[in-house]
């Protein structure tokens, strides 16, 4: 590389020039914008090799067990870079999501060493963490011989950082002083509104910024547009249908999942009168104006409706309205995006959040190179080269939302998505009670959505049966 070409790279890494300026820059010199993010990444990789000793574990090889995604695609990618950082070999597996975590969970439980780091939710960590599977990040991350000085670990966003840690009592603040970081934030995801602008336009109809307008809009929605409906939400019998848009909507009204008493004990918190109101809210919208087969619906059918025309929004993750907005889709280039507060006196979105994150296992006979692994992909270098370079969204670094050029790239295809995203992260964080039976109780309150907008059970009465379903089990393990 010549010298002007370095120079200008070095002065966009110290800050003391915009990214956009620096591609200019190097354009004036004939370099390709293509060719200027190589060696950005090049001359960040040799820099990094500078202020730690990244060849400490060189011709060492670690194994990861991956879930098929975007995220993993990125570091893929950009794995030669670590490699030639390192020293070190990378193998992996890769198992779609429908089979991933029974990989995950049969790896851990079985104390196999096979796999040393491997990709996870942050509820999950909630079993893996009191089981002994998994150990507790801060010894690394604490010590600076084996964490590099650019890692600069708070430059993660507080909400993402501290819903990955817990300190294993149930109910036990996430983020709290005494917490074990289980895990790494990798990549999150925000719920909020993805909608068809033209839809929209075409029957008339602002974008919705409360629960009451939402009901409105997707009603008239159902009611004016042929073939399409107007809401579309999870469904299916699973915990992962109350994370999303449910959860967010809930708790910007103040609402929580379970009581936390002062001796400890845990007790139900979704039968309270105000708790009674915004279910009958919820399941009269999917009832007026959801999918036909709502009861199955997971993250894929909400998604690919949206995609091909067949629901004017979505109230999920923003990042599956931003793959609908893509590809091959029927709307790409259609879609827009907005934040959501379902309560009218709320002062701003807080919305619930699923991350993706790295984890290392306690069985793993190679866990200073697995960090060293899980470091670098979960670092400020590759958190930009994946957010400006691939499709890496929702990266979990302050720094790399302040990117001129990733904004940019958002703002030019994905309307309204930077502003959604910055509205709302101030308040995005898991709005879940950590404790162990997670699954199984939101999996229930799940089922008993379902048989709420069935009419199989009124909201009130299907909510005191949830309610004392979730006390009796609490205090069978001993929880409640």
């Amino acid at each position: 590389m010549y010298e002007k070409e370095k120079d200008l790279i070095d002065a966009f890494r110290r800050g003391q020039m915009s990214r956009r300026n620096m591609i200019r820059g190097l354009g004036a010199l004939g370099v390709s914008a293509a060719t200027a993010g190589v060696l950005v990444n090049m001359v960040s990789t040799q820099a990094m090799a500078a202020d730690f000793d990244w060849k400490k574990h060189a011709g060492t090889g670690v194994k990861l067990l991956l879930n098929k995604h975007p995220y993993t695609d990125a570091m893929i990618a950009n794995l030669e870079n670590f490699k030639a950082l390192t020293g070190m070999e990378v193998s992996y597996d890769v198992f779609p999501e429908d089979v991933y975590f029974d990989k995950v969970t049969a790896a851990l439980s079985s104390r196999s060493s096979e796999y040393d780091a491997f990709m996870t939710g942050a509820y999950m960590t909630w079993t893996y963490g009191p089981a002994g599977w998994i150990p507790d990040l801060n010894e690394w991350i604490q010590d600076d011989s084996k964490t590099s000085p650019t890692y600069n670990w708070d430059d993660m966003l507080e909400g993402v950082r501290k819903s990955c840690a817990w300190n294993g009592q149930p109910g036990g603040e996430l983020g709290s002083d005494d917490a074990k970081q289980w895990c790494i934030p990798w990549g999150y995801e925000q719920n909020n509104l993805a909608y068809n602008a033209d839809m929209l336009k075409q029957i008339g109809a602002k974008v919705p910024t409360n629960m009451s307008e939402l009901m409105e809009v997707a009603a008239k929605a159902t009611k004016d547009i042929d073939g399409a409906y107007g809401i579309g939400v999870r469904g299916s019998r699973s915990w992962a249908t109350i994370h999303p848009g449910f959860l967010s909507a809930y708790a910007n009204f103040g609402e929580k999942d379970l009581n936390l008493a002062g001796d400890g004990k845990l007790s139900a918190a979704m039968n309270t009168a105000s708790s009674k109101a915004f279910h009958a809210d919820w399941v009269k919208m999917i009832q007026d104006s959801g999918a036909a087969d709502w009861s199955s619906h997971t993250w894929y059918q909400v998604g690919t409706d949206l995609g091909a025309g067949k629901s004017a929004m979505i109230f999920d993750a923003d990042i599956l309205g931003y793959f609908m907005n893509g590809g091959d889709n029927a709307m790409a280039g259609k879609l827009a995006y907005a934040p959501f507060a379902a309560n009218p006196a709320a002062s701003a979105p807080t919305p619930n959040i699923w991350i993706w994150s790295l984890s290392m296992s306690n069985f793993s006979q190679k866990k200073d190179a697995a960090w060293y692994f899980m470091q670098w992909a979960s670092g400020p270098e590759h958190g930009l080269f994946g957010a400006t370079k691939m499709d890496f969204v929702n990266p979990v670094r302050e720094s790399v939302w302040a990117d001129s050029g990733f904004r940019k790239r958002l703002d030019e295809s994905y309307p309204g998505y930077v502003a959604m995203h910055d509205v709302s992260a101030p308040g995005a964080s898991i709005k879940f009670t950590a404790q162990p039976l997670f699954f199984d109780l939101t999996t229930e309150w799940a089922s008993s959505l379902q048989k709420m907008v069935a009419k199989e059970l009124p909201v009130d009465e299907g909510l005191d049966q949830l309610a004392a379903s979730v006390d009796r089990q609490l205090k069978d393990a001993g929880l409640g």
